[in-house]
């Protein structure tokens, strides 16, 4: 019979910062079994139905939450014998639940998280459903504006822009759950500067031997999707579908929207829009006093998240 059992390690935040290349680079690890499925998102349910996301593109993408329990464990199955199981979920981090469900199910697993700086992960997240033709907002400040009453109308959470950035509120919580030996506490741009001295620290964390990885993959760049009749034709054409994709299976819904996507994409600005020196502070202002939490939390300075950086290339925007 399979030893089933819950996971030995997870990665459990945050979104946008990494944590699929990171994921990525641990499965190549002979001592290592991951989750085939990443993002199984099985601690935010508790062995029940995902809850009724109402914002755009939400319905499809929860029917592939994994919240059976038998499921679950049948995912962390496989693996040489002896292998530590894990998988990777970054919204752990930001659910109260979750985190109570984990230090309830697996009190001994260790657990991964990978900051980056508050604005530029927002930033990044809004692009990412900018660019799917989900975000009706077409900016990014007005989009983190209208988070509350997102929130309100049952939203899920990848749209809960500045809310998944309130690290200091979210480790402060964890902190009372699981000893601080079971926890490490990465930056985004140590994965992106020092790919594989960054791995060495995650594996010799875990307790396996390291593995020589020369790179982690950087995000995906596209052109920008500018603002104008054919994103607001197409945008709305793909939501409109995702609203309808709620009654085929996930992959209907993807194959079904392909065409739309890649039409929006066509002709895409090269470069991505920077934040200017005002919209950082807009969205840096409310952080203010949750880094401050952050750093007496951690006792590590943030400062460099307070400051102007462009937000343009990769490069500017990997500094989280």
């Amino acid at each position: 019979m399979t030893d089933r059992r819950p996971p030995d390690f997870l990665l459990v935040g945050v979104p946008k910062a990494g944590t699929t290349a990171l994921h990525a680079a641990l499965a190549q690890h002979p001592g290592l079994h991951l989750s085939p499925v990443k993002e199984p998102k099985y601690y935010l349910c508790g062995d029940a139905p995902p809850p009724a996301y109402r914002g755009p593109g939400d319905a499809h993408s929860q029917q592939e939450w994994v919240w059976r329990r038998d499921d679950y464990l049948r995912l962390l199955d496989g693996g040489a014998p002896g292998a530590l199981r894990g998988e990777s979920t970054p919204f752990y981090l930001y659910s109260p639940e979750a985190r109570r469900r984990i230090a309830a199910d697996a009190p001994a697993a260790k657990l991964v998280v990978v900051l980056r700086d508050p604005v530029d992960r927002a930033y990044s997240n809004w692009m990412h459903l900018w660019m799917d033709g989900l975000e009706p907002v077409p900016d990014v400040v007005e989009a983190v504006r209208r988070e509350p009453e997102r929130i309100a109308a049952g939203w899920a959470p990848f749209w809960h822009y500045a809310g998944l950035g309130r690290y200091g509120e979210q480790l402060d919580d964890l902190y009372g759950l699981f000893d601080r030996e079971q926890v490490l506490v990465l930056r985004y741009r140590e994965l992106v500067d020092e790919p594989g001295a960054t791995l060495t620290r995650v594996l010799t964390f875990l307790g396996v031997p390291d593995l020589q990885v020369d790179d982690i993959p950087s995000d995906n760049t596209r052109g920008f999707v500018e603002h104008g009749l054919r994103s607001r034709v197409l945008g709305r054409a793909i939501r409109l579908g995702a609203y309808a994709g709620q009654f085929a299976p996930p992959e209907v819904w993807r194959a079904a929207s392909r065409p739309a996507v890649r039409l929006l994409h066509r002709g895409g600005a090269p470069s991505r829009p920077r934040l200017t020196p005002e919209q950082r502070e807009q969205l840096i202002a409310p952080h203010r006093e949750d880094v401050a939490r952050l750093e007496e939390v951690t006792a590590q300075s943030f400062a460099d998240w307070l400051t102007y950086r462009d937000g343009g290339t990769f490069a500017s925007r990997k500094g989280g």
